[in-house]
């Protein structure tokens, strides 16, 4: 009897590496953007150089790193990891981020990072899920890269509001003193793991907070940044 091959986890054809979980195909469509700028990963003239946006108000961190843009079918891949509990996801979901910095690393010279850390859940809604798919990505990622990853270096303390569910300002306002450093992070390159980047309050917070702690530099990487 001939063995059944896994499918791909998006169009659902036979992978011939199924621990990829996604074909070829599928992962060069997802990885097809249009031109966007390098810092904020927002629609740009220039793929090269820092949008207009940027040069007016600076992100604190120096790159941001994502598969696509948030719309089917990842959006709903991504859905289906975090609230139908698909944990066997992460990994098709944390190779797809890891092709897209070799993509950046060998066009924009990405510097490589030494530390990686995940976006914290506050404990409360960590045990609610059962999980936190940030860390659930970072963990592979950092095997991948040969390099740290400490799941404990951030905490939220203080929990807040569901921030989709909030106005950019608002979010903004919500996220306030809501994280802590738990480690050591001065010169340390750190690449920050988040799964949707949407106003970008979340990672911008905790990227000041790692660089006023002395990080030598922040990468944000996700699978998907809302345009």
């Amino acid at each position: 009897m001939l063995p059944i091959r896994g499918g791909c986890w998006l169009c659902q054809m036979p992978l011939m590496l199924q621990h990829q979980g996604i074909c070829s195909y599928c992962s060069r469509r997802l990885r097809t953007l249009p031109v966007c700028c390098p810092w904020c990963a927002l629609p740009s003239a220039n793929a090269q150089h820092r949008c207009g946006r940027c040069l007016r108000h600076p992100p604190p961190w120096q790159h941001l790193i994502r598969v696509s843009d948030y719309r089917p079918p990842l959006s709903t891949v991504i859905a289906r990891f975090k609230f139908s509990r698909i944990t066997a996801l992460s990994v098709m979901l944390a190779r797809l981020i890891l092709l897209s910095w070799l993509e950046a690393r060998r066009c924009r010279q990405v510097v490589r990072p030494d530390l990686l850390l995940s976006v914290p859940l506050h404990k409360q809604r960590a045990w609610r899920r059962g999980f936190n798919q940030t860390d659930l990505l970072a963990r592979p990622l950092a095997h991948w890269i040969g390099c740290e990853y400490r799941p404990d270096g951030l905490c939220r303390v203080r929990a807040g509001n569901i921030q989709h569910q909030l106005s950019a300002q608002a979010r903004r306002r919500n996220l306030r003193g809501a994280f802590r450093v738990e480690m050591a992070v001065n010169g340390r390159h750190i690449a920050l793991i988040d799964d949707v980047v949407t106003t970008g309050s979340t990672v911008a917070e905790i990227s000041r907070l790692l660089l006023r702690a002395g990080a030598a530099s922040v990468q944000v990487w996700c699978l998907c940044r809302t345009l």
